[in-house]
């Protein structure tokens, strides 16, 4: 390591950058169960502050395990490096000025607390995607809980490996409540004040 040598002072900062963009520059960190929600509202909150002028960019589980996280697995470990990553790059797009969404399932409280102390307590703003276990499982989309019931899949959160529901959040919301349109206006709501701080 003694031949690295960042230049973090050297570079444009954040604030230069939230200043051309117009926008707060924060990391909204999307978790819940899989079939809860969470993409598809990542999703809808792209569309929805890029048709406000935003500039996001968003991560989600599955598409990083196409690249950068292909080499991991889901052992409990795996998981955590997953994590890991994923907040580091987040990080690097929130000193860029973007507003970063990202969608994982972050499972306990040690792997969100390590997301956090990441990306900076004041920048990372979580929202609990909550849906009941069998709620989730009635929904399969991906076919995965009815595989992992058979044994096909291991470590698979909230059948074979646990899921620690988030007691903090920035914002929780309840989708076998709520519509996902619901939903999804309630979260533009609520960070639109957030982001809108160079507006």
């Amino acid at each position: 390591m003694d031949n690295i040598h960042p230049i973090f002072d050297s570079v444009l900062s954040r604030q230069d950058k939230e200043k051309l963009l117009r926008q707060k520059a924060v990391v909204i960190w999307m978790v819940g169960l899989s079939g809860s929600g969470k993409s598809t509202l990542a999703c809808t909150l792209e569309r929805d502050l890029h048709g406000r002028g935003f500039l996001t960019y968003l991560l989600d589980g599955d598409n990083l395990r196409t690249g950068l996280n292909n080499n991991l697995g889901f052992a409990e470990a795996d998981r955590r490096e997953n994590v890991r990553r994923a907040a580091e790059v987040a990080k690097l797009l929130l000193q860029g000025g973007l507003i970063t969404i990202c969608s994982f399932i972050s499972p306990t409280d040690e792997i969100r607390q390590m997301a956090k102390q990441i990306i900076g307590e004041e920048d990372y703003l979580e929202v609990y995607v909550n849906a009941p276990l069998e709620v989730c499982e009635g929904r399969d989309v991906k076919g995965l809980y009815a595989k992992a019931r058979r044994g096909e899949i291991g470590n698979f959160t909230g059948i074979s490996a646990p899921f620690e529901a988030p007691t903090n959040s920035f914002l929780e919301l309840r989708t076998n409540e709520k519509d996902l349109a619901a939903c999804a206006s309630h979260l533009l709501r609520t960070l639109l004040p957030v982001i809108s701080a160079n507006r």
